[in-house]
């Protein structure tokens, strides 16, 4: 356990491990589970590049109302925002063509959709800016490098049982553990909180899901569960291209 580091240094030091990053609540505040900011624009930022035309910038994710969050259910990990609705705000260069507002709606609807149907996230808003004109073809920019998803190995019954769950691709260990275990004063029971990576063609949020249940079953199983998904893994396609990009440039 660290001591001696207020509240304020370790969400700080939390931030900057994820370089840097909110921790967003996935689904509603009875799932438990959390994601890492970086790792959702990461997948916004696959999304985008479906959208031809359109070349996104800066993208941030924050709660839409944070006066009308909610208390979370479970203990949240440190420096998490609480659950509530989200809000996408983004900036785009657009290349000619084809008329400014359509190919806002395109790229919108492509970020709305992976955020909600691919992630699990509650986002209701989608905001984004026009802030260049390109004279030729638009590509959005790869995504940021693999904060996140440093594979560590499970040490104890809890991290295998989480581990063994379909669609984990293996558990991380960002927040200095991939299972912290801590004890429950009021009741004498256990908290869990796991830390892990999804595997490439699965939502998180089931996946999340599927981990809390998994661990429910144990024999001893702990008072609460919290899940924070810290990377999304990419189909092994879009791995290969984005490398292929990095060796080109760098010559």
């Amino acid at each position: 356990m660290t001591t001696g580091q207020g509240t304020e240094g370790w969400t700080a030091a939390v931030r900057q491990r994820l370089a840097p990053g909110r921790l967003l609540a996935l689904g509603e505040a009875a799932d438990g589970t959390w994601l890492a900011e970086r790792a959702a624009t990461a997948e916004l930022r696959r999304a985008a590049a479906t959208v031809p035309g359109a070349a996104l910038g800066e993208i941030r994710i924050a709660l839409a109302d944070p006066d009308g969050a909610a208390d979370p259910a479970v203990p949240p990990p440190p420096g998490a925002q609480p659950p509530g609705p989200l809000r996408i705000d983004g900036e785009f260069a657009a290349a000619p063509g084809e008329p400014l507002p359509a190919l806002a709606d395109r790229l919108r609807g492509a970020l709305y959709a992976r955020a909600v149907d691919g992630l699990g996230l509650r986002v209701t808003e989608v905001d984004l800016r026009v802030t260049a004109l390109l004279e030729g073809a638009a590509e959005s920019p790869a995504p940021a490098g693999p904060v996140g998803r440093e594979a560590a190995e499970p040490e104890d019954a809890v991290g295998r049982a989480a581990a063994a769950v379909p669609g984990v691709a293996h558990l991380t260990g960002v927040l200095g553990g991939a299972v912290v275990r801590t004890a429950a004063a009021e009741d004498g029971g256990e908290r869990v909180r796991v830390e892990l990576a999804t595997a490439a063609g699965h939502r998180p949020l089931e996946v999340a899901r599927a981990v809390r249940a998994r661990l429910a079953q144990l024999d001893e199983a702990p008072r609460t569960v919290t899940v924070l998904v810290t990377a999304v893994e990419a189909p092994a396609a879009d791995r290969a291209e984005g490398g292929n990009a990095r060796r080109t440039a760098r010559g």
